[in-house]
């Protein structure tokens, strides 16, 4: 069952530096949307890399092969996951554009 839950910002750097770990063969998606620009794809299934939070800046990246995509003074933070299997990460950003980071499996390699 999909459980979706609210990170507190006192959470949220030891929270994403225990999600990078578990990254490896995911690939990931992001979809930025907001009332200035509508909903665009940022990032579409690339391998995901890693995603961190720095207190000093205030700012959360979420890194993919060949892409940073950064938020700027997140406001909140969803985590959607099946277990211990993270789906999806929802931010919030001090402007209000809303932050969808999908995470799924990446495909099996062809034979050879």
């Amino acid at each position: 069952m999909n459980e979706t839950t609210k990170l507190e910002r006192t959470a949220w750097k030891s929270y994403f530096d225990n999600v990078s770990r578990l990254l490896d063969g995911k690939r990931v998606e992001i979809e930025v949307a907001s009332l200035a620009i509508g909903s665009q794809i940022a990032a579409e299934w690339l391998p995901a890399l890693g995603v961190s939070y720095d207190e000093q800046t205030d700012l959360l990246a979420i890194m993919a092969e060949g892409l940073n995509h950064l938020v700027r003074h997140p406001r909140e933070v969803f985590v959607q996951a099946e277990g211990r299997e993270l789906q999806t990460i929802s931010v919030t950003d001090d402007d209000g554009a809303i932050q969808i980071i999908r995470f799924r499996e990446a495909p099996p390699s062809p034979a050879p």
